[in-house]
């Protein structure tokens, strides 16, 4: 019984056996003779263009010239016989051969470059190193290096340099203008006494220097400007808040739990808590960048380094801050598109680092504009700076602290070298004017006080 089962079980198995097979074909000679010499072509091609490119590179406009020469005089002067210019291609043929050696040990370097300090302030200078180490084992040939400095080139000369040695060279780099300087890469530059070849190579080794605004260290924004949860309230009245102002009668819609008893007791009718309102401050800087409302470079200046300024002390004061400038519009666009740059930071060296790339710019939106979108953007604002030259005009500066609410105490910062500091009331903006970046925490001050 039990062998016909496994009998019966076994035949109900089926078994599938799949067999692959590969079929080469020999190519014939003549395709495989076609192929080799297609591959052969193809490589001879990519030497002949990887020899042309490096050719072009190293030979300068005085070597095509001696290479004219010797290529031109020696065979004219063979066909003609004229043997002064066989010797001139000769001589130049020979100049050529001899400038070859001096565009070896290019690659030989090792270049470092450390810089003190990726952060200064604007009219200093940055100390650096340059180090040049030949980490070959055979002599390098004296040679120079391009180091290239924001729009600028140092030119260093490297002398003779033994296996494993080492040379050090000082770098000093001004910074007199508030910006973001880029330094490097560094380029070795091999070339003979005359001039007829050069060869280049460059290393990856590039920093960024940020040269910061000259900033002035501005009063406390927590000293009677801006109002929150910490320092005093508002003078708007709300119905629960956390500074009692005042009590009085019920009204419908109020909330019962507002209610005060014991002056209702007293009274007879019901009495309800009034508070003022308070609220985190937040703190708005809109800084105009329009070439047309400063009179000079320097007016621009000083306006950046006041934004700067109040920035900088808001973030220490721990104040929300929002800064803006007009950005840069085509002027295709310009009238029918609206933009405006964000600079946000949450720490004062963060904010110093993007006002090194706030240019001038000629297309750009109006300070009117600007201080709209801002305003659009951000609502309870508790005081709002608005800094601009002084091309600017009282008028568009009034304009553009209407766009701000009712409650948000509008400044006007007016950058103005030949006028004498003052702080004014006009319309219920404070204009301050200030012809030097140092005027202007005596100017905030004073209007603090009053």
């Amino acid at each position: 019984m039990t062998n016909e089962l496994s009998g019966s079980h076994s035949h109900s198995r089926t078994s599938t056996h799949t067999r692959t097979k590969v079929r080469t074909t020999k190519r014939s000679p003549f395709v495989r003779f076609v192929l080799g010499v297609t591959r052969f072509g193809q490589r001879v091609s990519e030497v002949f263009t990887t020899a042309r490119d490096e050719v072009s590179r190293s030979v300068t406009t005085a070597g095509w010239l001696v290479l004219a020469v010797a290529l031109g005089g020696t065979l004219f002067g063979w066909i003609f016989g004229w043997v002064e210019w066989v010797i001139a291609g000769v001589i130049a043929l020979v100049l050529l051969v001899l400038s070859v050696p001096f565009l070896f040990g290019a690659r030989a370097y090792d270049v470092a470059l450390h810089l003190e300090h990726e952060r200064v302030v604007a009219g200093g200078s940055v100390p650096g190193q340059l180090t040049v180490r030949n980490q070959s084992t055979r002599i390098a040939l004296p040679g120079k290096l391009d180091l290239p400095v924001g729009d600028g080139l140092v030119e260093l000369e490297i002398p003779l340099l033994r296996a494993e040695h080492h040379m050090v060279h000082a770098v000093d780099i001004p910074t007199p203008k508030r910006g973001i300087i880029t330094v490097g890469p560094a380029t070795a530059v091999r070339t003979d006494p005359i001039g007829l070849l050069r060869r280049e190579h460059e290393w990856e080794d590039r920093h960024q220097v940020y040269v910061h605004p000259r900033i002035v260290s501005m009063p406390s924004t927590s000293a009677g400007l801006v109002r929150d949860l910490e320092g005093n309230p508002t003078t708007r009245l709300v119905d629960a808040d956390m500074s009692f102002h005042a009590i009085r009668e019920y009204m419908p819609g109020d909330s019962r739990r507002q209610v005060h008893w014991k002056s209702t007791a007293k009274t007879g009718k019901l009495m309800v808590r009034q508070f003022e309102e308070s609220r985190r401050s937040r703190m708005a800087v809109a800084v105009s960048v329009a070439k047309s409302d400063y009179a000079t470079e320097e007016e621009y200046e000083i306006a950046i380094s006041l934004a700067a300024s109040l920035g900088v002390q808001a973030l220490r004061d721990g104040r929300d801050l929002d800064v803006v400038a007009g950005a840069e519009i085509p002027r295709v666009v310009r009238g029918r598109l609206r933009a405006i740059r964000q600079i946000g930071a949450f720490t004062p060296r963060g904010l110093l680092d993007e006002f090194c790339a706030v240019d001038s710019l000629d297309n750009t939106m109006s300070l009117e504009d600007v201080c709209a979108l801002q305003a659009e953007s951000n609502t309870g604002l508790s005081v709002a700076f608005v800094i601009c030259g002084s091309q600017t005009g009282l008028e568009r500066l009034r304009r553009a602290a209407l766009a701000y609410d009712a409650a948000t105490a509008v400044i006007g910062v007016v950058c103005d070298e030949s006028a004498h500091p003052r702080v004014r009331p006009v319309s219920g903006l404070t204009i301050m004017t200030v012809g030097l970046r140092e005027d202007m925490p005596q100017l905030l001050s004073r209007g603090m006080k009053s």
